[in-house]
């Protein structure tokens, strides 16, 4: 057999061996001898240990390094996440931290970081608390410590911080009203969206969309020039004082079922156009979360997880 080019991180079958090559586009697998020239390199295959959950759907998958360092390339995030394969919207690494907290690192399912997830993080506090027997506990995240309580049966709140509404800290292209952004969809029409950041930035809209249409706009939203770090894209539709239906495209991720942050987004934003009272209840195809908007301005989520599945994984 002949020499094969290769552009990323693949897993290639030998026999009874796996190799995993790491190389970059001028390295060549040689199947002969199973050696790479110039600077590539070979590596035994990875198995570790993963946690798959959820919080209303939007789910993760998480993997534990204080003990032993798990470092993923972009590539082989992509694939785990790729529905085909683990399947997931956000990669979670749990890590010892500097300090008491654990330190707590969300990838999207691009590959992409990002500083915040409200599901992902109430996900992880519950599994800490699981472990250590504890019915509260702190972690930190890129947007800041964030303290969780469970409240039993597997629902758990999480102080998600203050809202920004500085254009220049969400953050946008340029000085503008966070509050009234107005759009321009070639062929689709001005949409006027309410822009914060929940420790990532978000766009609100408060109008009817249907799935197939998000599907286009979303992207197109999210990209828009803008948001130079790409935004979180939320369309909600207000039932009463209470309760807000609404659908998502992520940043990074695309179309999911849930997104703690963007319930955090949409609550602040509807009260703030006096559409909702602070405290609201917001709905996803699977079940609710609980946004309340405190005197001390700090934004509480509350709602349910799922169980704690523990799987193996190759790479």
């Amino acid at each position: 057999m002949g020499e094969s080019s290769l552009t990323s991180v693949d897993l290639l079958l030998r026999g009874h061996h796996k190799i995993v090559v790491i190389c970059g586009s001028d390295q060549k697998l040689y199947s002969n001898n199973l050696k790479v020239n110039k600077t590539g390199v070979i590596v035994k295959a990875m198995n570790f240990k993963g946690y798959k959950m959820d919080g209303l759907g939007n789910d993760f998958l998480i993997i534990d390094q204080r003990q032993k360092t798990i470092a993923l390339t972009t590539d082989q995030i992509k694939k785990l996440a790729n529905r085909s394969n683990i399947g997931f919207d956000q990669l979670v690494y749990i890590e010892a931290g500097e300090h008491k907290e654990p330190n707590i690192l969300f990838y999207n399912s691009d590959g992409g970081e990002s500083a915040a997830c409200g599901n992902g993080s109430r996900c992880v506090a519950y599994l800490l608390m699981k472990e250590k027997n504890l019915d509260q506990i702190s972690i930190q995240t890129k947007s800041g410590i964030l303290k969780s309580f469970n409240n039993g049966n597997r629902n758990i709140t999480i102080d998600m911080g203050e809202p920004i509404f500085d254009w220049n800290k969400i953050p946008l292209e340029k000085k503008m009203d966070p509050s009234n952004i107005k759009i321009t969809i070639t062929d689709h029409g001005v949409f006027n969206g309410f822009s914060l950041s929940i420790g990532n930035p978000h766009i609100v809209f408060f109008q009817t969309v249907e799935k197939s249409k998000l599907k286009i706009l979303g992207p197109l939203i999210e990209h828009h020039p803008y948001f130079p770090e790409r935004c979180n894209v939320t369309f909600a539709d207000i039932v009463d004082k209470q309760n807000i239906k609404i659908k998502v495209w992520e940043r990074g991720a695309g179309m999911t079922k849930a997104c703690g942050t963007a319930a955090c987004a949409t609550a602040i934003a509807a009260h703030q156009k006096q559409l909702a009272d602070k405290l609201v209840h917001i709905h996803f195809e699977q079940g609710k979360l609980t946004i309340e908007w405190r005197s001390d301005n700090r934004i509480y989520m509350t709602g349910p997880v799922s169980d704690i599945q523990e799987i193996n994984i190759e790479i």
